[in-house]
């Protein structure tokens, strides 16, 4: 499991006071098993923030420099008897290999 982001504790830690507070408040509980309910309750909304901020994409350039360059394959060139091989022509150089475009998905 990834270790969270600032943003995560910042947002999760946030969420775990104000609701504790709003939701103590708003009932007036003086029991200690509404206490106990609420601050529950709190922190598992807390957790539930922390868990669901997106985390940030990387950007367009360090994901361009991940792109590796296709190198073909080495081929193995077997071994040809002289009389056979003046009579056969040399293959002609490779083409290079066409990558297709990659953009962008859509806003």
């Amino acid at each position: 499991m990834p270790r969270p982001t600032a943003a995560q504790l910042a947002y999760g830690s946030c969420t775990v006071i104000f609701s504790t507070l709003a939701m103590l408040l708003l009932s007036q509980t003086s029991s200690s098993q509404g206490i106990v309910l609420i601050t529950l309750s709190a922190l598992a909304l807390g957790l539930l923030v922390a868990m669901t901020v997106p985390l940030p994409k990387p950007s367009p350039s360090a994901t361009a420099a991940v792109v590796r360059e296709r190198v073909p394959a080495r081929r193995e060139t077997a071994s040809v008897p002289v009389s056979l091989s003046a009579s056969v022509p040399a293959p002609s150089a490779p083409e290079p290999v066409r990558e297709p475009v990659r953009e962008p998905a859509g806003p």
